[in-house]
């Protein structure tokens, strides 16, 4: 991909004459400060630059040699390198003309006249003073640890006291004890009906509680499953225990019963809707059948003995609600405990550990999974890259990235891919063949990369380059730098670094590219993990 715009800068020539601009941030220091000498170069893109690496210049010697700056503007280029000198004897000096080669050929600097000043001390004017105390070195501020844990605790606190408070002072409904199913199933009616649920429209739980009373009052006094049975399964057992007891009971009250059942039924299941004076019908059939149910039951001659088996029968209801509240209150009280301890233990590991093991470690972050994950070793296109990701690359069909006229240079192109530029971390293997053997620049091969990082919606950026060396002794360029990724859909933006490395072996291009979050640590390791197992097959190979 970006072979356009390759092919047409290998062949551009110098358009103007280069220049060479001197100059120096003082003229006058004292001895042994550093005098910072600056070279300026305006070139073309395709200039090959070499400044002065000698360690003394004339009479001073070079104790910093810094890093050179690219300034780019227009078509050119300004190349800015600066060294750091310094003598350690007063007097004038003169920093020579220097030789910087462009292309080959020399250019030299301007020379500069310069004065170390001594230092002179003077005993009797200063005053003397006694030896200072040792004052204790300033130490961080972790303020804001404390000040998130006093905050939790509060919350916790709070939390503890809305449960007391809402759970334990609450007060307890009191529990009433029946003394017998008749009594229980017609105080039951009475709360039903002051509900005044089916005269606001909830007609399906004035039912479903209306046949729960008489289905309960029925199994807790003639002792039948009645709420599990069906309606004919009820009726049918409730025939039977009435011919065995020898209850006096009429065909039409089992009648009643039943077709008040199946009416509840139909309101339920069918979505029925009966009419009011209907409602009022039932519910007189409900209260009639219970009470008939009643008086039909022979008189037993020991009544005490059956009170109270009613009673303890009562009171076991009671003790099982009882347990079964407290069950629910341990629960809620471990839970909030387990919670408390994890709080605790991450507010500790915060404090010595720092925030962001928390997050890396807990929370979880992309890369350091990367990190953590399998990583494969495998080789990549023609000529053959060997490298170890994180991930496995996927072929990238390149005819859909490149304009056709571009690959009708192009005899073999590969791409394989993982991530992109909107992704937190992506790492791309680029291999081509060019049809016809030309002359490429590397140096000019990365800077055409980064304008088509433009078209890809990069922007900012901020560009840097090296010589770079495989393993193997395979040289190559290294560009690095910084860029700013806009994503048009979610329209924000993120600042990503770059790495790439290019090699041309075989007639070909070989070009290794990894951008991630800039200042993600575990970002880097992983791109300084893969550069470093970039092998190149050998053209002879």
């Amino acid at each position: 991909m970006r072979i356009k715009l390759y092919i047409l800068l290998l062949f551009t020539t110098s358009l103007f004459a280069q220049k060479v601009t001197t100059s120096i941030d003082t003229t006058r220091n004292k001895i042994g400060a550093e005098f910072k000498l600056t070279l300026k170069t305006a070139v073309n893109k395709t200039d090959k630059v070499q400044f002065p690496k000698d360690k003394n210049f004339g009479a001073l010697e070079v104790i910093n040699s810094y890093k050179i700056d690219t300034i780019k503007s227009n078509n050119s280029y300004e190349l800015v390198k600066k060294y750091g000198l310094t003598q350690f004897d007063s007097g004038k000096f003169t920093i020579p003309r220097l030789r910087i080669l462009i292309n080959g050929k020399p250019n030299y600097s301007d020379s500069i006249k310069i004065e170390v000043a001594n230092v002179v001390v003077d005993t009797l004017k200063q005053k003397m003073y006694d030896i200072k105390d040792i004052e204790k070195a300033e130490t961080s501020s972790n303020w804001w640890i404390y000040v998130i844990i006093v905050l939790s605790l509060i919350v916790l606190g709070f939390l503890i006291y809305w449960f007391i408070k809402k759970y334990q002072n609450k007060p307890k409904k009191e529990e009433v004890i029946y003394k017998s199913p008749i009594e229980k199933a017609t105080s039951l009616l009475q709360l039903l009906e002051k509900k005044e649920l089916w005269q606001n429209g909830e007609v399906k739980t004035y039912y479903s509680e209306l046949t729960d009373i008489v289905r309960n009052y029925i199994e807790e006094e003639i002792q039948i499953p009645a709420m599990e049975s069906t309606t004919s399964e009820l009726i049918v057992s409730l025939k039977k225990v009435a011919s065995q007891k020898k209850m006096k009971l009429s065909p039409e009250i089992l009648k009643n019963l039943e077709k008040v059942l199946r009416q509840a039924d139909l309101v339920k299941f069918a979505k029925v809707k009966p009419l009011d004076f209907e409602i009022e019908e039932d519910k007189k059939r409900i209260s009639n059948s219970i009470v008939t149910i009643h008086k039909s039951i022979p008189i037993i001659a020991d009544v005490d003995e059956d009170l109270e088996n009613w009673n303890q029968q009562q009171n076991e209801i009671a003790r099982l609600l009882k347990l079964k509240k407290q069950r629910r209150a341990t629960i809620f009280s471990s839970i909030v405990s387990v919670l408390v301890i994890l709080l605790i233990s991450l507010l500790g590991l915060i404090y010595f550990k720092g925030f962001d093991y928390v997050k890396d470690n807990f929370i979880g972050h992309p890369t350091k999974d990367l990190v953590d994950g399998n990583w494969i070793y495998s080789e990549y296109g023609n000529p053959g890259i060997k490298i170890e990701t994180p991930k496995v690359l996927k072929r990238i069909d390149a005819e859909k990235t490149l304009p056709k006229n571009a690959m009708a240079l192009i005899k073999e192109m590969q791409i394989f891919s993982y991530g992109s530029l909107m992704s937190n971390f992506s790492v791309t293997v680029a291999t081509k063949k060019l049809k016809q053997p030309v002359e490429i620049n590397l140096e000019q091969l990365a800077e055409e990369t980064t304008k088509i990082m433009e078209t890809q919606g990069a922007q900012n950026i901020i560009f840097k380059q090296e010589d770079f060396q495989t393993n193997q002794g395979i040289a190559g360029k290294k560009a690095f730098g910084t860029l700013t990724i806009l994503d048009k859909i979610q329209k924000k933006s993120q600042k990503l670094y770059y790495e790439m490395l290019f090699f041309k072996q075989d007639g070909g291009i070989q070009q290794i590219t990894v951008t991630y979050l800039e200042g993600d640590k575990f970002g880097a390791e992983i791109s300084g993990r893969i550069l470093n197992s970039v092998e190149l097959k050998n053209a002879t190979e």
